[in-house]
């Protein structure tokens, strides 16, 4: 279950919102400046509530009311940016396995295999960023974030700079990130048919509140 009810004052812009969701994805859907991406950044430590509490499960993150935050680092949350924002120098396998050297994860080659497969990136290990599509160095961005072995993974416009076509390829990897691993996500789009394809929960923002939340059935067609 993730719980999320905070305020946060960024300049003009005033956001407050809470909602709850044990969806295997919760959509955050709305428009560009609606908050979304305030919001995963308070979920990821990245920034502090100025009031509120966010929970995983049974795990306070942030409660304001007792000065608890608990930094990025500690939170084991999977975060994919929109770009992929890979190391250009290193090849694609070393640049999965950076995230899991920088925490101090042992080695499981059984679950690095795993999501290579998840992915379909094994082709792609001995090549360097600039030698992928846009779609390929999303899949890649996904894989390294999975191999922290996050409790939740949070995904900020990952199809936002594709073109179509690069969508379409990538899609079918996140439907099955959703349905065959147990990694709870939070998927941010402005496109309704994306997030209706992968949210079971979906919250609409608008100026930083919460709009409506509901099943799929709430977004326009």
């Amino acid at each position: 279950m993730l719980s999320v009810n905070v305020t946060k004052q960024q300049g003009d812009f005033s956001l407050d919102v809470a909602f709850e969701s044990d969806s295997r994805v919760t959509g955050l859907y709305g428009a560009s400046g609606s908050g979304k991406t305030s919001i995963i950044n308070m979920i990821a430590g990245l920034i502090t509530p100025d009031r509120g509490i966010i929970r995983i499960g049974n795990e306070t993150l942030d409660d304001t009311a007792s000065r608890l935050h608990v930094p990025p680092h500690m939170r084991r949350i999977g975060y994919v940016f929109q770009d992929a924002r890979l190391f250009p120098h290193r090849n694609v396998k070393q640049n999965l396995d950076y995230g899991r050297r920088m925490n101090g994860l042992a080695v499981d080659p059984v679950h690095f295999n795993r999501v290579v497969d998840l992915l379909g990136i094994k082709s792609l290990l001995p090549r360097r960023p600039g030698q992928l599509s846009g779609g390929e160095r999303q899949r890649v961005a996904i894989g390294r974030a999975l191999l922290l072995k996050p409790r939740l993974l949070l995904l900020d416009e990952p199809l936002g700079a594709l073109d179509l076509a690069r969508k379409a390829e990538i899609l079918p990897y996140l439907e099955r990130l959703r349905d065959e691993e147990n990694v709870p996500m939070v998927h941010v789009s402005h496109d309704p048919d994306e997030t209706r394809r992968l949210a079971g929960h979906i919250v609409v923002l608008k100026g930083g509140r919460v709009a409506a939340e509901g099943g799929p059935e709430i977004l326009p067609r």
